[in-house]
């Protein structure tokens, strides 16, 4: 076992399934515009989904899924070319990963829903906000990607993430998931297993070639969520950063929620890019006032 690992914050940390313990919960596979696609998914009454980052997967969200479903239909999903979902053969642009996410809620039945992206995935929940406002009650952009490009993160991500794939170890997995946190001790043994699974499936490689085409500057530019797009979304939003973001400065969050005209800006203290992971406490106690009061005050 790595040493990291047997640190007490791992050591406490409880497992996905022990968090999930008396929830009714499922894994369940729908068709999306003929894609097979996976969701982790609780709860009833209005719907909430959240939309994990580069080469994430639903358990980025494992442990906010008990406190979310008590008051929501609560949907953490792979994206198309992520996760268990299927990986067609295409660049996976912020247009597709919303096309994608609107034909998942067509097969789920969901008509309109709160929209949490995290990294790519407030990326792509932004996007899909201008592209289907009508599909979207309130949508929070939690450490968003698509606000700038900067050759170094870029060249990380993508470096870091091919190195996982392409020489799939629990070393490589663990150092890319390690990058996402301040603590490094909160990343446990068991996600560094489940995402090693997943970047074991056959076809990964080429799949995340095309999620990694957003690190390739000419491919990004035309998608980048700029001062203008920003000012075009009119849902009541809450951008979310942290103190040790390793993707971009406060400011950069700071100046993205000043161009949306219906915005809320919170900054959670020592975590990283998974302050839903490593704060889950003081992050569901943000995330549901917003969504249940539309403020963040009083959390």
């Amino acid at each position: 076992m790595d040493a990291r690992a047997r640190t007490p914050a791992a050591l406490g940390s409880a497992t996905c399934w022990e968090e999930l313990l008396g929830l009714e919960v499922s894994q369940r596979f729908y068709d999306a515009g003929g894609i097979r696609t996976r969701c982790i998914e609780t709860g009833t009454g209005p719907c909430l989904i959240f939309l994990h980052g580069t080469g994430g997967h639903a358990e980025a969200f494992i442990k906010n899924l008990h406190t979310h479903g008590r008051r929501f239909r609560t949907i953490a999903l792979d994206m198309i070319g992520h996760g268990f979902t299927e990986k067609p053969d295409l660049d996976y642009t912020p247009a597709v990963y919303a096309r994608h996410l609107r034909d998942f809620m067509d097969a789920a039945g969901i008509e309109r829903a709160h929209v949490h992206g995290e990294s790519l995935g407030a990326w792509v929940a932004a996007w899909f906000a201008l592209e289907y406002p009508d599909r979207v009650e309130r949508l929070v952009l939690n450490t968003a990607g698509g606000l700038r490009s900067d050759p170094t993160v870029m060249a990380k991500v993508r470096d870091s993430t091919l190195e996982a794939v392409r020489n799939v170890t629990r070393e490589t997995v663990r150092r890319r998931l390690e990058w996402l946190v301040f603590d490094k001790a909160s990343m446990t043994d068991e996600m560094v297993a489940i995402r090693h699974r997943i970047y074991s499936q056959p076809g990964m490689v080429p799949a995340m070639e095309h999620v990694l085409c957003l690190q390739d500057e000419a491919t990004r530019r035309p998608y980048l969520l700029t001062p203008d797009r920003l000012s075009k979304i009119h849902h009541r939003t809450l951008v979310l950063w942290t103190s040790h973001d390793p993707t971009a400065p406060v400011e950069i969050g700071r100046e993205a929620a000043r161009h949306i005209p219906d915005s809320e800006f919170v900054v959670m203290d020592e975590c990283g890019h998974w302050p839903q992971f490593e704060k889950p406490d003081e992050f569901n106690r943000i995330h549901l006032n917003f969504l249940v009061t539309g403020s963040t005050l009083g959390a």
